[in-house]
């Protein structure tokens, strides 16, 4: 994973969801303590200062299933979120964009190596929607020894417009999203579809 942009030239942010003011305890120690102690005016006041400590633990516990969900995890739990689930950002892309491929994360999983799961890598890393096609086919046959679809050597094509994309980065998507047998083409068109 590439730098998640924390460090800057004071040293690491830090994420400021502990401050939140006047922050409740939804358990408020005080109430767990002996009844000896809950009529005891110091230990209550001694035990709110803790509340104050607690509370934002409490409050992240509470909603904890909003930390994993992409679109909703606070924007410096992003990174963390990307290496958890093995996916490359980066800390220039806008945030909506980072939130979106995380989101799609566990379904590109499930379609890596397929025709349909480097179209959505590509798309997704670079916004533009790329033609894939490859030389493996499926099909039937009623009777034995029927031939068989597609070719005999494992090649997938990309083509894509320029429109300021990398194709240094484009080749290296291809080869990430490819079983590593398959020969691996590149074709950046012009704009009046010419290969360049």
């Amino acid at each position: 994973m590439r730098d998640n942009g924390h460090a800057g030239a004071t040293g690491p942010k830090r994420a400021t969801r502990g401050l939140i003011q006047d922050l409740e305890s939804p358990h408020p120690i005080g109430l767990t303590l002996p009844g000896v102690l809950q009529d005891d005016e110091f230990a209550q006041r001694f035990v709110s200062g803790l509340d104050t400590v607690v509370a934002p633990v409490f409050s992240t516990l509470d909603n904890i299933d909003a930390y994993f969900d992409p679109q909703l995890a606070p924007a410096d739990f992003l990174p963390w979120l990307a290496g958890w689930l093995a996916v490359d950002v980066d800390p220039a892309w806008p945030e909506q964009r980072i939130r979106d491929l995380l989101s799609k994360a566990a379904d590109l999983q499930a379609k890596r190596g397929t025709v349909t799961g480097l179209r959505d890598l590509i798309t997704l890393h670079t916004g533009a929607v790329p033609i894939v096609s490859d030389s493996g086919g499926a099909s039937w046959s009623p009777v034995p020894g029927g031939e068989l679809p597609g070719f005999a050597e494992a090649v997938v094509t990309v083509r894509a417009k320029p429109d300021g994309l990398d194709q240094a980065r484009i080749e290296q998507l291809v080869s990430e999203g490819t079983p590593a047998h398959v020969v691996q083409h590149v074709v950046v068109e012009g704009p009046e579809g010419e290969a360049e």
